[in-house]
C-alpha cells in the first residue's frame, strides 16, 4: 500500500525532546522554541515569529491584531481550510467569500476589488499547495483602499514569491502585514505532529503579538526585565506550544534543506512521467513564473467530478491512497444562509475536480513510477 502520507522523522526528534525534558523547561519558551523562531527570522528576515500550537492558533492571532470590529469584512477564498474563515469570525467579523483563479486555486486578484465595501479590512490570501499568490497585485489593491494583509502560508515554508515588477525575491509569510504558517503533520515539516508560527511583519502589531502569545500578559517583556512586574493587560489564550513540540521541530528544521530537496526531487519525477502519457483529460499543477515551488502537494485536476471519483476508486483498488480536498466553504451548511449568494465557479470546480497525490519524504522514485503507470492504466482501460 501506497499512503497518502507519512510523517517524516529525522532520527534527531527524540533526542531534542529528552533534551527539553532534562532542562525541566517542559511549558514553551525554552531554548528550543527561541531556536525554532529565530531559524525563521534569520533564513526569511521575518521581523518577529512566535510559535504556536497550530496553524489554526497563528490564524487566530492574526485575527486578534487586526483589531476588527462587529461587521467589519474579511476577503478570504472560498476554496480554504475552515481555519482561515474561522479565525476572523471568531472576532465578529462577517467573511465575504472571493473566487479562485482559473489557473490555479488560489485566491483571484483581479476579481478583488469588486468585493471591497466600506467595512471591508482585511485580505486573506492563501498560497494553495505553498504557490505565491499574486502578492503584487494583491498589495496593491490592499494599499490603496488601506487594508491589512494577512498570509495564510499554513502549506507554504520555505517557498517564494519573484516580483515581475521589481525582481525581488520574497519569502513568502514575510510580504504581507501578518502571517500564519502551519506545521501539522501533512505539512513539509511538524513540530510533532501540531503546530504553527505567527510572523509579524509590521511594527504595529509586535508589542501586542507578544502579550496575545502570553495569555494577555506582559510577562515576555517582564523577563527582559522591560517592567518590574508583569500583570493582565489584554485579551489572549494559551498560544504557546510545549517545548518538546518545539524540540521536534528544531530536528526537522535542521534538516530543512534535505528535506525540501527531496520532495522537490520527487514533485518532478511526477511531473515528468506525467507530462508524458498521451490522451489524457487531468491538467497538471500549475506554476506561475512569479512563483517558486516548495513541492508541497502534487495535485491533478479532472474535467468532472465523475471522472475524478473513477480515478480515485481506481487508484485504491491498485493500493494507492489519493484523495479529493477541500469543499467550498461558501457552499458549506454552516455558511450557506450568510453567503451573500454570489456564484464561485473556480472554487466549486476545484471542489469537484482536484485530487492529491501521494507526497512525503519517504516516497522513491520506485513509487512515483508505480503511481504513473497505475494512471496510465487508468486511461488505457478508459
Amino acid at each position: 500500500m501506497i499512503d497518502f502520507n507519512r510523517p517524516h522523522l529525522t532520527g534527531k526528534e527524540m533526542h531534542y525532546m529528552y533534551q527539553a525534558v532534562y532542562q525541566k523547561k517542559l511549558s514553551g519558551n525554552g531554548e528550543f522554541t527561541k531556536r525554532c523562531q529565530q531559524f525563521f527570522q534569520d533564513r526569511y528576515g521575518f521581523r518577529k515569529c512566535l510559535l504556536t500550537t497550530s496553524g489554526t492558533d497563528a490564524l487566530e492571532m492574526c485575527a486578534m491584531l487586526c483589531n476588527l470590529q462587529p461587521g467589519d469584512e474579511v476577503i478570504v477564498p472560498s476554496y480554504t481550510f475552515v481555519s482561515t474563515a474561522l479565525a476572523f469570525l471568531r472576532e465578529g467579523a462577517k467573511v465575504v467569500f472571493a473566487d479562485s483563479m482559473q489557473r490555479n486555486p488560489n485566491l483571484d486578484a483581479e476579481k478583488i476589488e469588486s468585493r471591497i465595501t466600506p467595512r471591508t479590512r482585511v485580505i486573506v490570501p492563501v498560497h494553495y499547495a505553498g504557490v505565491a499568490c499574486d502578492m503584487d497585485a494583491i498589495m496593491d489593491v490592499a494599499n490603496r483602499h488601506n487594508l491589512l494583509v494577512v498570509e495564510d502560508a499554513a502549506q507554504a515554508i520555505d517557498n517564494y514569491y519573484v516580483s515581475p515588477k521589481s525582481g525581488e525575491k520574497k519569502a513568502l509569510g514575510g510580504i504581507g502585514h501578518l502571517a500564519a504558517f502551519s506545521f501539522h503533520e501533512t505539512k513539509n515539516v511538524t513540530a510533532g505532529g501540531e503546530g504553527g508560527l505567527l510572523v509579524v511583519n509590521d511594527e504595529r502589531f509586535l508589542r501586542r503579538a507578544e502579550i496575545l502569545w502570553e495569555k494577555g500578559t506582559n510577562r515576555a517583556e517582564f523577563f527582559r526585565g522591560a517592567v518590574n512586574k508583569y500583570g493582565w493587560v489584554d485579551m489572549g489564550s494559551s498560544f504557546l506550544p510545549a517545548e518538546i513540540n518545539a524540540a521536534f521541530l528544531w530536528a526537522q528544521l535542521e534538516n530543512l534543506d534535505e528535506i525540501q530537496n527531496k520532495r522537490k526531487a520527487l514533485w518532478n519525477r511526477y511531473y515528468d512521467n506525467l507530462s508524458q502519457i498521451q490522451n489524457v483529460s487531468f491538467s497538471l499543477p500549475d506554476l506561475p513564473d512569479y512563483a517558486t515551488n516548495n513541492a508541497h502537494m502534487f495535485y491533478l485536476t479532472f474535467p468532472t467530478l465523475d471522472e475524478r471519483t473513477a480515478f480515485i476508486q481506481f487508484l485504491k483498488e491498485h493500493d494507492i491512497l489519493c484523495v479529493f480536498h477541500y469543499l467550498s466553504l461558501h457552499s458549506s451548511p454552516f455558511y450557506l444562509d450568510k453567503h451573500d449568494g454570489r456564484v464561485l465557479p473556480e472554487s466549486d470546480r476545484y471542489t469537484d475536480t482536484l485530487v492529491r497525490l501521494p507526497m512525503y519524504y519517504e516516497l522513491t522514485f520506485d513509487d512515483i513510477d508505480r503511481i504513473c503507470d497505475t494512471i496510465r492504466m487508468f486511461y488505457a482501460n478508459r
